[in-house]
């Protein structure tokens, strides 16, 4: 079977990296990681590199070694650990650059280890406990999140703030939409990503489940938006009669 171009370009870099006496370890995350059967035509390569102690403010001030299996032609530093750049191939990769140390302390899950030396540590793939939940992860948590977050988004929307109001209404109260169905709806062979559970989530629930057409329409659709979230809200789940109706009321209160 051959070897997808993002996985070869891995190996190419690991190949690289190899070379370098202060490089630990490539790894290799995200769809590039354990699971990386679901890289396609739309994917970026995201990676950890795992270099010696002191060696980091070089991997991360130059690209010279990025560069070294074909060139870069842009980048930029999008975290203290790391930067985004695009292969003139128009391969598009995010990493990050760690010490031993400091991989230990990250919360990451999935990783696969593309090369390391032979004398890094045992379990450099494991490392790092998965990322918490929510502080309530709760069916009256996630619940009653949603209803006040289309009552202020609401109130926004009166006010003309719309963006903000669509913040509100199609996403934070989305979000707790797709957390409800996460402790409520099993699903199959979905693999939620800890990290965005907005990932892949179409292929987790079909419309009829999960209407995101009619939740997230767009910039001025926030009241209709609101509409169908509360109505499902209620028909699924027990919502509070106090916030319920306070939320109809601004539906009902024409808009400006």
């Amino acid at each position: 079977m051959p070897v997808h171009p993002m996985l070869r370009r891995l190996d190419d870099l690991a190949a690289h990296l190899a070379t370098r006496g202060d490089a630990v370890a490539l790894l290799g995350v995200g769809s590039a990681g354990v699971d990386h059967d679901r890289l396609d035509a739309h994917s970026d390569l995201d990676f950890f590199v795992v270099v010696a102690d002191g060696a980091k403010p070089g991997y991360l001030d130059s690209v010279d070694w990025l560069a070294a299996v074909c060139p870069v032609a842009y980048s930029f530093a999008n975290d203290r650990n790391g930067r985004k750049a695009l292969y003139a191939d128009g391969v598009f990769v995010e990493y990050a650059v760690f010490t031993v140390d400091e991989l230990a302390r990250l919360p990451f899950t999935g990783a696969r280890v593309v090369w390391q030396h032979a004398d890094a540590p045992a379990g450099l793939a494991e490392c790092g406990p998965p990322p918490p939940g929510p502080p309530y992860d709760t069916v009256e948590f996630h619940l009653n999140e949603a209803l006040t977050n289309l009552y202020v988004g609401l109130h926004r929307e009166l006010r003309g703030e719309q963006l903000t109001a669509s913040r509100f209404v199609q996403s934070y109260a989305v979000d707790r939409v797709i957390d409800l169905l996460r402790l409520t709806e099993p699903v199959g062979a979905h693999r939620r990503d800890p990290f965005d559970p907005s990932r892949r989530v179409e292929r987790a629930y079909p419309p009829e489940v999960l209407p995101l057409a009619a939740m997230v329409p767009g910039y001025r659709g926030n009241r209709a938006a609101a509409r169908v979230v509360l109505d499902w809200l209620a028909a699924r789940f027990p919502v509070d009669p106090v916030i319920g109706d306070a939320v109809r009321r601004l539906l009902d209160v024409p808009p400006g």
